[in-house]
């Protein structure tokens, strides 16, 4: 991969970049090779944005960008939508930059007004990631329980009024025990968590 040049891209409105930039990557899943370049001449201008909000010096700020690059090329494949590829990149470079910015003993900023013309006005691109990031760990964690508390959790998870008539038959148990059932299958999944995360405690 060659090595981004800094503030060089297209100038669209933050709706089209983010679109562009979910079309760009489409397109290079689907085997376009130039569409990576597309990719990104398209989000650089942003990303670089966000490294310079850090107060990083210039020459930080093109490695930020360019490690955040590097590691989009080794992990693309866990975005698992498309369209989340902006948010992806933009939370890439900020947790970069600021691991750079405490490194140097430079001050973090609390806001980012310098990227108030290029972020889309909706959800803002970090909380999507996160929230991505964390339906993941909590997915993967669902998916190493048991084969009945996976059917149960699921179930609640995917209804507001579950069928516990339905589900008792489904699963073969008393309705009565459902609760106590389900009980026992979040104590799993928050073992399971903590497990995958490395932390003692998961709320």
């Amino acid at each position: 991969m060659t090595r981004v040049r800094r503030g060089v891209g297209h100038a669209d409105a933050p709706a089209t970049v983010w679109s562009r930039a979910t079309a760009d990557f489409d397109r290079w899943l689907s085997g376009d090779s130039a569409a990576l370049d597309e990719l990104v001449a398209t989000m650089t201008p942003v990303l670089w944005q966000i490294a310079r909000s850090y107060r990083l010096t210039p020459e930080q700020a093109e490695d930020v960008v360019q490690n955040t690059w590097l590691t989009f090329v080794r992990k693309h494949s866990s975005i698992l939508d498309t369209a989340a590829v902006g948010a992806w990149l933009t939370l890439t470079t900020r947790r970069e930059a600021w691991r750079v910015a405490k490194r140097s003993g430079r001050d973090v900023p609390v806001e980012d007004e310098a990227l108030e013309s290029r972020v889309p006005t909706q959800r803002s691109a970090e909380s999507l990631v996160v929230e991505g990031d964390r339906n993941s760990l909590i997915w993967a964690a669902v998916e190493s329980l048991p084969e009945r508390c996976r059917r149960l959790l699921r179930v609640i998870a995917f209804s507001d009024r579950p069928d516990y008539a339905g589900l008792a038959e489904e699963l073969q148990m008393p309705i009565g025990s459902i609760g106590p059932t389900r009980g026992r299958c979040l104590g799993k999944l928050r073992d399971a968590l903590r497990a995958q995360l490395g932390e003692g405690e998961v709320s």
